[in-house]
């Protein structure tokens, strides 16, 4: 008869609980166990840039997963929304689109932490802009004294798009 008793009282404290747990809101049952999620549209956090012997080198760091980019030539850089002309010495430009993405979180206080106009002195990139972070775009613009030779691509953990411009190693240097 105890064990009948005992039985029963574990069952009710089953359903009990059980009925407690049905109650919540899914939300609330789920909240504290659920992983930190990546946000929804892909934050634009950095932009870096580095010379080897025979590439410029120029990275741009995201936060979430990295969205579509494109690499494009254009004639000039031009600051999107207000189309100003983007100050930067070159005879060639290419223009770097990151969407969907943002450089600011949701609040609208900035997120990217590196250069919005910056002159640069390696063999072959010359200067970076960020040109736009405009409905759900970020744009960047890169010039050079002489046409490019890129190529891009992304790289994970962590997310970034790496552009690589090719050049010819200074006298004297052995490219391996």
């Amino acid at each position: 008869m105890l064990h009948r008793q005992r039985l029963a009282a574990v069952a009710a404290g089953i359903l009990l609980t059980a009925g407690v747990g049905a109650t919540l809101p899914a939300s609330a049952s789920t909240q504290s166990r659920a992983p930190q999620q990546a946000p929804a549209t892909a934050l634009v956090v950095n932009a870096r840039w580095g010379g080897h012997s025979t590439f410029d080198r120029l990275v741009i760091d995201v936060r979430g997963t990295m969205p579509p980019v494109s690499v494009k030539p254009v004639k000039e850089l031009r600051y999107d929304g207000s189309g100003k002309k983007v100050p930067l010495a070159g005879k060639y430009f290419l223009e770097i689109k990151l969407s969907p993405a943002a450089a600011h979180n949701e609040a609208g206080k900035s997120v990217y932490k590196g250069p919005r106009l910056l002159k640069i002195y390696l063999p072959k990139l010359k200067g970076i802009a960020l040109t736009g972070d405009f409905e759900g775009v970020v744009t960047f613009g890169a010039a050079f004294h002489t046409k490019p030779v890129y190529k891009s691509y992304k790289l994970h953990s962590p997310e970034r798009l790496v552009l690589d411009i090719k050049h010819t190693p200074p006298a004297g240097c052995s490219a391996r």
